[in-house]
């Protein structure tokens, strides 16, 4: 085929990403060999935390016989299991011990200006879910799936003061702005006609 015959190719016509909330971080991209009757088949597996560092942070794997497709499974496995998190000036809420698997992981909180003191996998998925200060210690094993297993298990261990404040959404946001709006316009009406509070004493006849 002839070089002119090709249809131009537009520079810059890629399609613009939507913006989301959440950071997507790619924890690890391994190579896992399995065995099967014919010879060894071979697959990436791919390690992907993503957050909004308010609160919400989730872990996920997935495996493909390409990276690209082993990346994006993990990433709609993390949406799928994300978990929210409480969080007071920056830091969680009280201390939390656990173990899972081979790995111990022990978190507690920090004054304002500690950091994060973590390392690894503890970091990345400290970091996406929003904590600013903490102190964290991990015994066992060096595995990044299974520590950040268990950084997830410890985190999902926290507890909420007062029980777990309901997740705002844009209908639940439309509806409170509609009962202010109607509360508004009730308060008014009852100024514009002069409604006056009674007592009940004042209404029952005195001898």
């Amino acid at each position: 085929m002839a070089k002119s015959s090709r249809p131009d190719r537009k520079k810059g016509d890629r399609r613009q990403r939507t913006p989301t909330e959440y950071d997507e971080v790619t924890l690890s991209v391994d190579r896992v060999t399995r065995v099967v009757a014919g010879g060894r088949r071979m697959r990436f597996r791919a390690i992907v935390v993503i957050g909004n560092k308010k609160g919400k942070v989730g872990l996920g794997t997935g495996k493909a016989a390409e990276v690209q497709a082993a990346v994006k499974k993990a990433t709609v496995a993390a949406k799928r299991h994300m978990i929210r998190i409480p969080l007071i000036g920056g830091t969680i809420p009280h201390e939390v011990n656990t173990k899972f698997k081979a790995a111990k992981i022990r978190l507690l909180p920090a004054v304002k200006g500690t950091g994060v003191i973590a390392g690894g996998a503890l970091r990345v998925i400290l970091e996406q879910a929003g904590v600013q200060d903490v102190l964290s210690k991990r015994f066992g094993s060096s595995n990044k799936l299974v520590n950040a297993q268990a950084v997830m298990k410890a985190l999902g261990l926290l507890k909420w003061k007062g029980g777990m404040p309901e997740e705002e959404t844009p209908q639940s946001k439309a509806l409170k702005e509609t009962l202010a709006a109607r509360q508004d316009a009730e308060a008014l009406e009852g100024e514009r006609l002069g409604v006056t509070v009674v007592k009940k004493e004042d209404v029952i006849d005195r001898p």
